[in-house]
């Protein structure tokens, strides 16, 4: 990856995850949650994984930090944003997913704050099929280089909501919100 090509970098940092859950689908001989995060947008590009945590069980630490080209994240014009999958790691059946979130770019990229400036965020994590999950994730996003030409909306919570029962009737996604 080449800074020069891209006019904004995203530095983001996994910290860490609170209060995970098993899944159903977890095996049932598998004693602990070993757990990783992927980041990747909506078309799966190109996608960024953390390590396993196999020592913080339901509440893992990372600090894992990726430099990110920004714009390659804001291919889905509707909803453009970061993806975070949590998974687990079996070891016989691969990867199962425990959760994810959705960190829309309008929470990156604020007229209300300067470039350079680190964002602690936190997002609950949503199950498969979009209804509530368990567990929080938290991590620390800043943007760095020119933000000109992007142009993301400021969040509506309104219409957030309707998105949220818009895509639970047709088993889509659905928006992540930030934890206050």
């Amino acid at each position: 990856m080449q800074q020069s090509n891209h006019r904004s970098i995203l530095e983001i940092t996994i910290i860490s995850a609170q209060d995970l859950k098993k899944s159903t689908s977890t095996p049932v001989f598998s004693r602990h949650i070993r757990p990783f995060i992927t980041l990747s947008n909506d078309i799966n590009t190109k996608t960024y994984k953390t390590r396993v945590d196999d020592k913080g069980g339901i509440n893992p630490t990372w600090g894992d930090k990726f430099r990110l080209p920004f714009d390659q994240f804001l291919v889905n014009k509707r909803y453009p944003g970061i993806y975070l999958r949590l998974y687990t790691k079996n070891l016989l059946m691969g990867r199962t997913q425990l959760g994810w979130c959705l960190i829309p770019a309008a929470d990156i990229v604020s007229p209300f704050s300067p470039m350079g400036l680190v964002h602690f965020l936190s997002y609950r994590l949503r199950a498969r099929d979009g209804s509530r999950g368990n567990g929080v994730v938290n991590v620390a996003v800043k943007l760095e280089g020119s933000s000109d030409g992007f142009v993301c909306p400021l969040r509506d919570l309104n219409s957030d909501v309707s998105y949220m029962q818009e895509m639970r009737e047709s088993c889509e996604s659905v928006i992540g919100f930030p934890v206050k």
